[in-house]
């Protein structure tokens, strides 16, 4: 057989232009990331784990819900972080598919959480008025 039935061209034995277009070129642009990636994405990771990390160990914010809210905004970031460094997505991975479903996804998620603490939260203010003060004495 010869190389342009391989789709290789007459540079094959070359070497240099194969291992190129092999490095940029993987399965629908969806490229391996290289160990300075890694490090990257890990050394991020660290960062904004030891921070949220610190604040739920030490308390040094009094209101919890100042740490929760800074904690949340951490982890999403550090969702962001891994996205990009570990798994390689970007808008032109399996031709955008792939962020199309992760865009799809959060808006199914959205949906399922917003959805739900709608449901609980108009559960608890539409509850009869005697079956409040039963949980609140303990019932039996």
């Amino acid at each position: 057989m010869s190389a342009e039935t391989h789709g290789h061209g007459p540079n094959h034995g070359q070497g240099h232009d194969h291992a190129h277009h092999d490095a940029h070129d993987h399965h629908g642009g969806a490229a391996h990331g290289s160990r300075r990636e890694y490090w990257i994405g890990f050394i991020l990771s660290v960062l904004l784990t030891a921070p949220a990390f610190a604040l739920v160990m030490t308390g040094i914010i009094p209101d919890p819900r100042v740490t929760a809210g800074i904690v949340i905004a951490l982890a999403l970031v550090q969702i962001v972080v891994h996205m990009i460094y570990f798994l390689h997505m970007n808008t032109k991975s399996e031709n955008g598919w792939t962020m199309l479903a992760l865009i799809f996804t959060a808006i199914i998620v959205l949906i399922v959480i917003a959805g739900s603490l709608w449901v609980m939260y108009h559960m608890n203010l539409n509850m009869m008025p005697g079956m409040q003060m039963e949980q609140s004495s303990g019932g039996m």
